[in-house]
């Protein structure tokens, strides 16, 4: 691999690629099938196969070890290695929040203001290291674990606050999922207003997309008794991740989503964000 000579000036700093996919329309769908699959594939793990919370936790955690040491090994971004990473960490955000909540008893509004402030601290933690919050930018090994553990907090945030509204709040799954839909297309439109900058808008966004999908999840795989469409757990999580899988397919074939450039690990200025 040729890597550029401005990668010199950073030493002792392992150097690679980017590794994360152009956000495309294709980023977006699969992030929200993945946020669904960890809602549906949590509560299937957790009551279809008798796992319970802590065995649940303790299982996909292992798992999710595993595929981050693989992506930590790659040097360039790897669509499966990439998105099975993404659908493990929704599934074991997911279970974080059920565990505080569930296990725990923490009210719901707890852990979303504590997560919010965890995620909080983490870019707070990342810019300070190295002055620059774009995903444009993960060419090093550390800033690739700021990356994951930011994606982490957005889920668990995510979940938290999904919960809350839909179930805390008791307005139900439908009605969640409308309201984060509409908070998405304002941060959409306030940055092609320019109102807000492409990092923070896509932070923003993604954060949102998780209690949207979750909502969606929640509303086709719960009983029609309790506000959903009745679809079930296996239903759901099976056709999200075949969907899932045939668009990584896709994308592996055909690279529309693949990085178009590396920049420079010591870049300070966020690049845009396509």
């Amino acid at each position: 691999m040729k890597i550029d000579n401005t990668y010199a000036s950073v030493p002792q700093v392992r150097q690679m690629l980017n590794k994360v996919p152009e956000v495309t329309i294709y980023f977006w769908i699969i992030k929200i099938l993945a946020t669904t699959v960890g809602e549906t594939a949590a509560d299937f793990l957790n009551v279809n196969l008798n796992l319970g919370l802590t065995g649940t936790t303790v299982a996909m955690v292992v798992l999710l070890a595993a595929v981050l040491v693989l992506q930590f090994r790659t040097d360039r971004y790897v669509p499966w290695v990439y998105w099975l990473a993404v659908v493990l960490i929704s599934i074991v955000g997911t279970l974080i929040t059920d565990n505080l909540v569930d296990n725990l008893g923490v009210p719901l509004k707890v852990t979303t203001v504590v997560f919010a402030v965890v995620l909080a601290a983490t870019f707070a933690a990342w810019y300070r290291s190295e002055r620059t919050l774009s995903i444009h930018t993960i060419v090093t090994s550390r800033r690739e674990a700021f990356y994951w553990s930011a994606i982490l907090f957005t889920f668990a945030l995510g979940t938290a606050a999904g919960d809350l509204l839909a179930e805390g709040l008791d307005l139900g799954y439908w009605k969640s999922a409308l309201i984060f839909a509409g908070l998405i297309a304002l941060v959409a439109a306030a940055y092609s207003r320019s109102w807000l900058n492409a990092v923070l808008a896509f932070w923003i966004a993604y954060v949102l997309t998780r209690p949207l999908g979750a909502s969606l999840g929640d509303y086709l795989s719960q009983a029609r008794d309790d506000g959903g469409l009745g679809l079930g757990t296996v239903v759901t999580s099976a056709l999200f991740l075949a969907t899932i899988l045939g668009l990584i397919v896709y994308l592996s074939v055909t690279k529309r989503d693949a990085p178009q450039r590396a920049v420079p690990s010591h870049e300070t200025s966020p690049a845009p964000l396509r």
